[in-house]
């Protein structure tokens, strides 16, 4: 069967159809299918847009099944990840009687850690309630019963209880083959059966964390691949940022002292005077949020480095902080062969004081907000990771010895510190990731993303250039639904300018009619978190002026899962949410009937990554505004507006509220990368459309 050609295997009569109740061929669905193909074959890189409905999911994975030889799947989230893994691709493999064998592989922190558990068994004063009691037992229970010690599969414990924090690792408390556990280790079982299977299936998180260990010498996080398939990629960009940066917060330090303590006392008491190496670290990164108070007046309580209000002291703070962890690390490197534990409290400084060193220099002199990272070389008074040690698979002797591999990325950077109300998070990222990204790929790997959202009007440029594939093929499949019938796109007349303190009560009072005239829930996408708590707040106000008593939902009133489930449930829910609800949401038929944006979704400019990009595409003689905030706008906005309609029988209303979608001359490079909706600017054709769909 599997001689087939690929059309033949979407065909009416094919094996697809046989085997999957209401299966529909889709011309577009068999030419993506044909060019992910053919990339696969030629070993290419292919982008590909693939509009809703268009199922792309099957449409890659029969390509990868018949001669994508071993095959690592990517996935924006955990939870597509789990769709993937336990739905779509055994019901392709099943249909197609295909001999492939498959793996699913997470970060280790999604994973029961025997050597973590049993240290908190062994120490129920660590326990802070009497649910946390009960939710040891039921983790306990789990380990032993489990195959794979994946989290998300006790429901009974929520994915977010602070417990997990506790019986999982971290690459910084892994004890590798030092573990007396290893044998039992479900993060080393999952890891060996990905080796093993045909196709492996993680997410972004993972790949970008092997990416950046890659560059470490570490190289048995992901398994060697054929071909490599992202789905949802349009959000690699920020992910690779996020991943090729780094941040120590004033809470690890903190954490810090208090492992290196306890273990020093417990194992190597009479070595040195652990209390007082532990209070040494402690009290500077305490003196450090003291000199970072002068933050909270600034705009986002940040400052990008050449911008912090008083340099000198906080470098001098900096300075004591890096002495004071670089003496806790050399002090526990020279004891760590007595115990495990002692090894990962050592990890953990040599992790920390590489980055409080990619904060101290370049100094000051250099240039701060930007700067050309050539990477770091040895530093024998500060310890730097080893490539093992990294992972969690070092042995004692190997902290101290140290190694130049501690530099994520080179190229300009920026480095930025966040005062938080309990913490200070010092910061720094690559101002491009498109080097390091781009020669990941391996000669001869074939890569293929996939996403309705790459293109900026049909051109995929601002995708491209971002991840450094130039040479990539590119195409663009429409999806099959019928927008001009099924939705209609309403931008309302006469609102005030989107930064009038006006805007939200206008915006509330303009979408209470729509409200009433549909029939099912409504999805209200702010662009800001301050925005849906005013928002919620003016809903409440006029829900019960009105004496309605529709069920209203608010992002931060319980897990984002937490309050899908109850929208599905509920009888023409409101919820009001911002950036993780506009993506990644399937809420299909009558459930949703309405989406609301408040406004146009352009990046805040006060973010020192954005800031800096800007500043650098303006030195270059670019323009910021239409090569990189404007392209960022328009994938942002056709992902929120692709949330209404998500088969072939939904229909619904996109409600714009900002006017410049119409009014302004780049409005119209953003709406017409949007679905083909019907248009218009009168609510009362708006309310004519509801009654029509519903009489």
């Amino acid at each position: 069967m599997l001689d087939l050609d690929i059309s033949e295997f979407f065909a009416e009569d094919g094996p697809l159809a046989s085997a999957l109740p209401g299966y529909k061929p889709r011309p577009s669905q068999v030419e993506l299918a044909q060019a992910i193909g053919q990339a696969i074959q030629d070993r290419a890189t292919l982008v590909a847009e693939a509009g809703t409905g268009i199922g792309k999911t099957w449409a890659y994975l029969v390509p990868a099944f018949i001669q994508g030889g071993k095959v690592l799947i990517s996935t924006g989230t955990r939870t597509l990840q789990d769709q993937l893994f336990s739905r779509d691709l055994p019901r392709v493999r099943a249909a197609l009687a295909a001999p492939v064998t498959a793996a699913l592989l997470k970060g280790r922190g999604n994973y029961v850690c025997h050597y973590h558990l049993d240290r908190l068994q062994g120490d129920e004063r660590a326990l802070k309630s009497r649910s946390e009691i009960q939710q040891l037992r039921q983790i306990q229970v789990f380990a032993g019963i489990s195959k794979s010690g994946d989290r998300s599969d006790l429901a009974q414990v929520p994915e977010d209880a602070d417990i997990w924090q506790r019986v999982t690792s971290t690459r910084e408390n892994c004890l590798g083959q030092e573990c007396p556990r290893i044998r039992d280790c479900f993060v080393v079982k999952a890891r060996r059966q990905a080796q093993e299977a045909d196709v492996v299936v993680v997410n972004h998180a993972l790949f970008m964390a092997d990416l950046v260990l890659r560059e470490e010498g570490v190289t048995d996080l992901l398994p060697e691949a054929d071909t490599v398939i992202f789905d949802e990629a349009h959000q690699l960009p920020d992910t690779a940022t996020r991943f090729l940066g780094s941040s120590v917060s004033t809470h690890q330090l903190l954490d810090f002292g208090r492992a290196l303590e306890a273990a020093g006392l417990a194992y190597a008491r009479e070595a040195t005077k652990w209390s007082d190496v532990a209070r040494h670290v402690e009290t500077a990164a305490r003196e450090l949020r003291l000199v970072c108070a002068p933050l909270d007046r600034l705009p986002g309580r940040k400052a990008t480095f050449d911008a912090i209000p008083n340099a000198e002291e906080f470098d001098a703070a900096l300075a004591v902080l890096r002495e004071a962890i670089d003496a806790a690390t050399h002090a526990l490197g020279s004891v760590a062969e007595r115990h495990p534990d002692l090894v990962a409290a050592a990890r953990s400084g040599a992790e920390i004081a590489v980055r409080l060193k990619r904060w101290a220099t370049p100094g000051r002199d250099a240039g701060g907000a930007a700067f050309e990272d050539e990477g770091w070389g040895r530093d024998d008074q500060a310890p730097a990771p080893v490539a093992a040690l990294a992972d969690g698979l070092a042995t004692p002797a190997a902290i101290l010895e140290g190694a130049a591999a501690a530099g994520e990325w080179t190229g300009p950077a920026v480095r930025w510190v966040e005062h938080g109300q309990h913490h200070v998070r010092l910061h720094s990222a690559p101002l491009s990731v498109a080097q390091a990204f781009s020669k990941y790929r391996k000669p001869g790997q074939a890569w293929i993303m996939t996403s309705a959202t790459l293109s900026v009007n049909g051109e995929f440029t601002h995708f491209t250039s971002q991840l450094g594939l130039e040479r990539a093929r590119t195409g663009k499949w429409e999806s099959p639904f019928d927008y001009p019938q099924q939705a209609l796109l309403f931008v309302p007349r006469g609102m005030p300018e989107p930064q009038s303190p006006q805007f939200l009560d206008r915006f509330v009072q303009t979408l209470l009619p729509l409200l009433q005239a549909s029939p099912g829930g409504t999805l209200v996408l702010c662009t800001t978190l301050r925005a849906v708590d005013k928002v919620a707040n003016l809903l409440a106000d006029a829900f019960d002026d009105g004496g309605h008593d529709w069920p209203l939902l608010k992002q931060g009133e319980g897990t984002r899962r937490d309050l899908l489930d109850r929208f599905c449930k509920l009888t023409h829910p409101v919820l009001v949410g911002s950036a993780s609800f506009w993506e990644g949401i399937d809420l299909p038929g009558d459930v949703l009937t309405l989406v609301a944006i408040d406004k146009l979704p352009f990046a805040p400019p006060d973010d020192p990554v954005i800031e800096a990009r800007l500043r650098a595409c303006r030195a270059q003689g670019g323009n910021p505004f239409s090569e990189y905030q404007l392209p960022e706008a328009a994938i942002s906005l056709k992902q929120g507006a692709g949330r209404l309609i998500r088969t072939e029988s939904d229909w619904g209303v996109l409600m714009v509220g900002d006017a410049r979608l119409v009014e302004k001359p780049y409005g119209k490079r953003l709406w017409r990368g949007l679905p083909p909706f019907a248009r218009t600017r009168e609510l009362e054709e708006v309310l004519a459309f509801y009654r029509r769909r519903q009489a």
